[in-house]
């Protein structure tokens, strides 16, 4: 690991191949999104704000609790279309724990029956539910829900 100001940098590559620093916190740093996922969801008319509900890992779809692991994710959208991604529509992204919230963002959408296409993407939910419950350990957070919003962003903060 190098230290860059007040971050930690990590070789974390995701779909993007830029490296995500890492806050003090253990949360991602800023990172833009790249040229090529901005036309992918022009073209695919999700713009930014646009947001769906997902099924955070498509392993533990309703339960509850969850138990996450940093690294690679696999979330579905489940109750509505993004754009033209219908229901179904796969989301692969990189899961961080290391702060007290869990941060998830996602590089990719998978609708059925088509490859990946670029986006930018990050899960939330409200009142501070993606905050880590009790019995937590370093490197996983488990939370109360399975369910998240997605949010199509321009650049993750």
């Amino acid at each position: 690991m190098k230290t860059h100001g007040s971050f930690i940098v990590l070789a974390v590559l995701c779909c993007t191949g830029n490296a995500v620093s890492i806050r003090p916190d253990g949360s991602p740093g800023p990172q833009e999104c790249p040229s090529d996922a901005l036309k992918a969801m022009e073209y695919a008319r999700i713009h930014i704000g646009d947001s769906g509900i997902i099924e955070i890992d498509a392993n533990q779809s309703h339960q509850s609790p969850i138990s996450l692991n940093d690294g690679p994710v696999e979330s579905v959208l489940w109750s509505e279309d993004l754009g033209w991604f219908p229901i179904g529509t796969r989301l692969y992204g990189q899961i961080w724990t290391g702060g007290p919230s869990v941060v998830i963002r996602y590089y990719a959408a998978r609708p059925p029956d088509s490859g990946p296409i670029p986006i930018c993407g990050v899960a939330r939910l409200g009142k501070g539910q993606m905050k880590k419950l009790p019995g937590s350990k370093p490197g996983n957070a488990i939370l109360e829900f399975s369910g998240a919003a997605v949010y199509i962003v321009d650049e993750f903060r």
